[in-house]
């Protein structure tokens, strides 16, 4: 059996694959307060059968330049995961922990890492690069990495188009231009921060204001501000995009900006990348606003009259799907 662990600051989530990719068990719990992860991993691993799992896979958001493709995690690497956790700090400190305690209650089993950078490890050379004097660039690992590479992977290959648009939407957003089956550019760079107004995150944003933001308030407060206050939340202070449309619905004029500030962050990258790959066949939404929300797919594209050409698809990701695919090669 294969077991599939998908681990975020919020939720953990959990799948059981049989030998032929069928799901045999499969958990998902919330995690309200950070400082119940712990026990709330624990409770959700006692449910699963420890005798039968012969495979672990793991979702793990940044790899870094360390980590291009799957890798078989041990007690010689897992160190090297760890010292890149700071970029991505709500996501890969809960990744490896995930790991560690897979390796205690699992014993021998063998833990592969499965990376959302992976996707883009290709990019061209002028997508990814930072327009950063060259010596930093390198002392510091400055490039486009680009996330959620698992799900873009995995919806795109539900169609035979060449030229895709794929459009992720839930608490991250990120866009990614695909050709002939590979990334050609994404909204996401350096860290999960970059591209689109997100629920939480600023996206694209001056830099010059993050610097007066960290004399103001310092570099820990200026994180939280960027990653977990601002977006959709910093305009309308709602986290979730259902409480805002019933808000919009309800005539209020905040979450109305926040809603139109969203559309238009995502309709500006579906132009640019319908421009850098000629034409688009297919338009991709995905995630839990994406494919799970008509209202928003229908005001992204409404007024695009570019995508007149476009099949226009709803496909419901499956990141543990995708993983076991992937690491099923492996054993």
């Amino acid at each position: 059996m294969i077991l599939v662990l998908n681990c975020g600051s919020q939720s953990i989530k959990w799948k059981v694959f049989n030998e032929k990719l069928k799901v045999v068990q499969e958990g998902r719990r919330n995690v309200l307060a950070q400082e119940n992860f712990q026990e709330i991993l624990a409770e959700e691993l006692n449910k699963i059968d420890r005798t039968k799992v012969n495979l672990i896979g793991h979702r793990v958001v940044h790899g870094g330049g360390i980590f291009t493709k799957s890798t078989e995690i041990t007690s010689n690497n897992i160190g090297q995961l760890e010292k890149i956790s700071n970029l991505a700090p709500l996501h890969n400190p809960f990744n490896v922990f995930g790991i560690k305690k897979c390796q205690e209650v699992f014993g021998g089993v063998k833990n592969v890492a499965v990376f959302d950078t992976e996707f883009f490890n290709d990019l061209p050379s002028y997508v990814y690069t930072c327009a950063l004097p060259e010596e930093i660039v390198k002392e510091c690992g400055f490039r486009k990495y680009g996330f959620h590479g698992i799900s873009h992977e995995y919806v795109a290959s539900k169609t035979k188009a060449k030229k895709i648009i794929t459009v992720h939407l839930g608490g991250g957003c990120s866009i990614t231009a695909i050709k002939n089956g590979k990334a050609i550019d994404t909204s996401m760079g350096f860290t999960p921060m970059q591209g689109l107004i997100m629920m939480t995150r600023a996206g694209d944003i001056d830099s010059g204001i993050v610097l007066e933001l960290v004399k103001k308030y310092g570099l820990d407060r200026t994180n939280d501000i960027l990653n977990k206050e601002s977006g959709v939340s910093g305009i309308c202070g709602e986290k979730e995009m259902l409480k805002v449309l019933d808000k919009v619905k309800a005539g209020d004029k905040k979450a109305k900006l926040a809603f139109d500030v969203f559309v238009y962050s995502a309709k500006k990258y579906i132009g640019s990348y319908f421009a850098i790959l000629g034409g688009c066949d297919a338009l991709i939404f995905t995630g839990s606003i994406g494919s799970g929300l008509k209202i928003t797919r229908n005001a992204i594209c409404k007024n695009l009259d570019i995508l007149k050409n476009t099949k226009i698809m709803a496909v419901e990701t499956d990141e543990e799907l995708a993983i076991a695919q992937k690491i099923i090669k492996l054993k």
